[in-house]
């Protein structure tokens, strides 16, 4: 299966996109510089998926891009994409599944997500679950938070989750 990717600058710095034929495969959040998020793509495919990835033609990812740089300009933004997220688990895949019926601006917690999987007690292998999403923003794993109200992780860290929490809350209130 051939990888192909993209990088791109936004408002927040450079932002990269891995896909396969499937669809989605790796979003890096916005990095200083193009070269850092070239590289944790190129090194994401290898350690994945032992390819090394081309660069996406013009058009491949169609309007993502723009997408993206409105999302992180604090606009409203839906992400239908596809997917490709074949190298998770069955219940790594049933997490991300639940966590994109989260609303935009809207959070719900690690015990919610368990709950409408019908495992109520795996909040913690819920929070597992979202720690190896790979497609940030477009599966919206910053949503879930602890429920006593507290961040909970986020594979990008804890500043970002709280940063793409306050850009949907800015918008949601427009």
């Amino acid at each position: 299966m051939d990888f192909d990717y993209i990088v791109f600058d936004t408002v927040l710095g450079w932002v990269g996109v891995l896909g396969s034929q499937k669809g989605l495969v790796k979003l890096v959040l916005p990095q200083s510089s193009c070269e850092k998020a070239l590289n944790i793509l190129k090194a994401f495919a290898l350690e994945w998926h032992d390819r090394t990835p081309r660069e996406a033609e013009a058009g491949y990812f169609g309007d993502l891009p723009q997408r993206i740089r409105d999302y992180l300009k604090g606009e409203r933004v839906s992400f239908p994409d596809e997917l490709d997220l074949s190298w998770g688990s069955p219940f790594q895949r049933d997490v991300w599944q639940a966590t994109c019926s989260i609303g935009y601006g809207e959070t719900r917690s690690y015990a919610w997500v368990a709950d409408r999987l019908e495992k109520p007690g795996a909040a913690r292998a819920v929070g597992q679950a979202l720690a190896r999403n790979v497609v940030p923003i477009v599966i919206p794993c910053h949503r879930v938070i602890c429920s006593n109200g507290d961040l909970g992780g986020f594979s990008g860290g804890r500043d970002w989750k709280r940063r793409l929490l306050e850009l949907e809350a800015v918008a949601a209130m427009l």
